[in-house]
């Protein structure tokens, strides 16, 4: 039997709530027609409990964003910290976990892309998960042999730039009408491997 400690506080627990209806409210709705009435309702809490969380509903899209890219980073953590397999196969393997994220929670992901020119909490949540995924790539490039350094030629600069049309490949898959995740995925990877082969 767990101890007390253990178990997720009450707080805790409704903030996931508030998380959880605002992600599903935004498979319906965009973030203009989403209302902190809405995300309260959904979470079974009032509006001014609401509140007590968050100061707006761009704070809990930010919030949103942070949970979802978590994964992503998770995944990117995982495949560096794999001594073993080749650096193709690293990169591979990040990149079907960003599609994965992709396919769970592409309303958050497209939510945030279409909002963080505007809203400085989102963007810098976002920049921030981009980059960090870009600094945990960087070794995955030098193992591949690509030279480290501060060159544009250096693998800091282009896990960066990689990272960043990962991005932006997947967002256009996901706004395209077929939603083809799969052929981003494999034409992301092989920009990857050319980059990692040159």
């Amino acid at each position: 039997m767990g101890r007390r400690g253990d178990a997720p506080r009450k707080g805790d627990l409704r903030e996931q709530a508030l998380l959880d209806a605002a992600e599903a409210l935004l498979e319906r709705t965009g973030l203009e027609e989403l209302t902190v009435e809405a995300i309260a309702k959904g979470a079974g809490i009032s509006r001014g409990s609401l509140y007590f969380y968050f100061g707006s509903k761009h704070e809990v899209l930010a919030a949103l964003v942070e949970r979802t890219m978590r994964a992503v980073r998770a995944e990117a953590d995982n495949t560096a910290q794999d001594a073993q397999s080749p650096p193709p196969v690293l990169m591979e393997r990040a990149v079907r976990g960003v599609e994965q994220v992709w396919r769970e929670h592409g309303t958050v992901m497209r939510a945030a892309v279409d909002h963080s020119a505007l809203h400085p909490v989102i963007g810098a949540a976002w920049d921030e998960t981009v980059e960090a995924f870009a600094a945990t790539m960087t070794p995955v490039l030098v193992r591949a042999g690509l030279p480290g350094g501060d060159g544009p030629e250096a693998a800091p600069a282009l896990a960066r730039a990689l990272c960043w049309m990962t991005e932006r490949t997947f967002y256009r898959a996901f706004c395209s009408p077929g939603r083809d995740l799969a052929a981003a995925t494999a034409t992301t990877v092989e920009v990857w491997r050319r980059v990692m082969a040159a």
